[in-house]
């Protein structure tokens, strides 16, 4: 499907920013997951299995890719803005470009990690790119995904898109996967984030 100029040019200008900001992002978030989305990793990794193949979309500075090797399966690691991947790749760690919104992304897989990259995705284009993870998944792979809790969103350098709980559970089943967890936990600058674990059912 192809993808509107507004939407495609928000999602440019986001990624853009990033290639400046990339080494800043890496110092001030957490080198390990946060215990709710720790725990939905930890679950997602069982469900893929030893040696199970998992892509995360967004890797960033890869530490969520890292504790996911850890568990015992294969992280495909992938960013659209390229100095995440040249972050990691300083530590050993290759990563691929890819654009969740333009991009195909392969598969099958035995899970989908996004974390707190989703929100950089145009609200009029989330249904096309959850649709996507979940052809992209297995039967019975896992997605987890964490989003930032509100109603709104920001423009600018940085596109920016808040869903409530309930709005975006929905939005995953519209998308062919049931929810199997739920958390909710206070970010930095005292936001609201929630973290989502689905399968695509077998």
């Amino acid at each position: 499907m192809k993808v509107p100029a507004e939407a495609l040019a928000k999602s440019r200008r986001t990624i853009e920013s990033y290639e400046d900001y990339a080494v800043r992002y890496d110092e001030i978030v957490g080198h390990i997951p946060h215990p709710n989305d720790r725990a939905a990793l930890e679950r997602a990794a069982a469900i893929a299995g030893p040696g199970g193949q998992v892509l995360e979309i967004g890797s960033g500075p890869g530490r969520d890719a890292d504790f996911l090797e850890g568990l015992g399966v294969k992280v495909r690691r992938t960013d659209a803005t390229r100095r995440f991947l040249d972050l990691q790749a300083a530590r050993g760690k290759t990563g691929e470009l890819l654009d969740v919104i333009t991009d195909e992304l392969g598969g099958p897989y035995d899970a989908v990690v996004a974390l707190a990259v989703l929100i950089h995705v145009p609200r009029d284009q989330i249904d096309q790119v959850l649709a996507k993870i979940a052809r992209s998944l297995r039967p019975g792979g896992a997605f987890v995904v964490s989003m930032r809790d509100g109603d709104g969103e920001t423009g600018g350098r940085y596109l920016t898109v808040d869903w409530r709980k309930d709005a975006f559970a929905a939005r995953i089943e519209a998308a062919g996967m049931e929810l199997l967890s739920h958390s909710f936990r206070i970010g930095r600058k005292q936001r609201g984030w929630n973290t989502f674990l689905a399968v695509r059912p077998s």
